[in-house]
């Protein structure tokens, strides 16, 4: 079998001929949704008679809920909601990319519909400025499910030589990476940088910083723009916390927070009130960390590869095997951000935004909300 699909290997000068065809004044826009698995994306499209030039331009649509986990057959219609609009970076101006919520056929959000949660809890406490940074782990494999370039029938070198490496023994699968990365900065999407990882054929991205809404938005339309680019080039992205078992690194989607409060000097106690809480709640974050409740987590912190253990919390400055990393340079200047090393890969950004947020934010005797979120020099690994 061959590691890469057989829709890779079809004339890609054919398929830009069609690419390339005028299509007058019309619009193609391809709406993009969470599907009942919570970490799958689906998508279709539609023409639209002009351009779009914002959400409120764009119609609702529905889909089959009975095919994609949402719903039963003798119930099957749901609801796409527009929420967020990008440009098209396959098709190309003016043709558009648009993120949807999904709502049941009484209007209400599906179950894997996360965002309406995130979206009430971001509005109570706008008034902190909220930073995220997210940074997105996943590995490469072929249509085989081995990962991609590797020997195979064995394995390569062990983990030292690839992280941010170079080198056609060192780097698999740059061309992808660098695809994907100028495919979300055509798109608007706010990738602040990319880089390899520890172990080979992995590979992370980072977007932010922001508010928890829309960087969740940019990760999951992020995370759209790689699935289709690895379909062009006929391998998967994998976002499995933890693809090969044994001595190597899993895959996370660390998250750094920041507030206005502890971006400013004297920042460093706001951060420690807030890491005082997560402390405090570590078992329920656990659960919200991965689509599994945990269990994926469960194979991917082990306390080894530069994770903590699932069964403890654990802070401190610069320490990548803790649950959440003061990093060095914020532990001197006493302002900045923390990151919480927990959240799989896996993810759904909704979710981790928002219970950070709950967790770590309390009102002081004014009534006025505290808590701590991302600085823009400060996303990356």
């Amino acid at each position: 079998m061959s590691p890469v699909s057989a829709s890779s290997r079809l004339n890609k000068n054919l398929h830009q001929h069609y690419r390339s065809l005028p299509q007058g004044d019309v619009a193609q826009v391809t709406y993009v949704w969470i599907d009942g698995s919570g970490e799958t994306l689906r998508c279709k499209t539609r023409t639209l008679e002009c351009e779009p030039q914002g959400i409120e331009d764009l119609p609702e649509w529905n889909f089959d809920g009975s095919s994609t986990y949402q719903a039963d057959t003798s119930n099957s219609d749901m609801h796409l909601v527009p929420v967020r609009m990008f440009r098209d970076p396959f098709a190309l101006d003016p043709n558009k990319l648009v993120l949807c919520e999904v709502l049941k056929f009484n209007r209400q959000p599906a179950e894997t519909n996360l965002r309406v949660r995130c979206r009430k809890v971001m509005e109570d406490v706008q008034d902190l400025k909220v930073w995220f940074g997210m940074e997105q782990e996943y590995t490469l494999l072929g249509v085989d499910g081995h990962p991609f370039d590797w020997p195979q029938n064995g394995f390569p070198g062990r983990q030292g030589p690839y992280y941010c490496g170079v080198g056609a023994d060192r780097a698999y699968g740059r061309d992808i990476v660098e695809c994907h990365y100028k495919a979300c900065l055509y798109a608007g999407i706010k990738v602040v940088g990319t880089n390899a990882e520890v172990m080979p054929s992995q590979w992370e991205f980072q977007v932010g910083p922001g508010e928890g809404l829309d960087v969740a938005d940019q990760l999951w339309m992020a995370r759209f723009l790689l699935h289709r680019v690895c379909e062009d080039f006929g391998v998967v992205a994998s976002l499995d916390p933890k693809p090969i078992t044994g001595d190597w690194n899993g895959a996370g989607c660390h998250t750094n927070v920041s507030t206005e409060a502890s971006r400013a000097e004297g920042g460093l106690q706001y951060m420690e009130e807030a890491i005082e809480k997560l402390k405090e709640r570590h078992a329920q974050h656990i659960r919200v960390y991965d689509p599994r409740g945990g269990q994926d987590n469960l194979r991917r912190l082990t306390g080894l590869q530069e994770t903590s253990s699932i069964h403890s919390f654990t802070a401190g400055v610069a320490d990548r095997g803790a649950s959440v990393r003061i990093p060095r340079q914020v532990g001197l200047q006493g302002w900045g951000y923390f990151e919480d090393r927990r959240p799989a890969a896996n993810c759904d950004p909704y979710a981790v935004t928002e219970v950070i947020v709950r967790t770590s934010w309390s009102r002081n005797e004014q009534g006025k909300a505290r808590f701590v979120g991302v600085r823009s020099s400060h996303v990356g690994t």
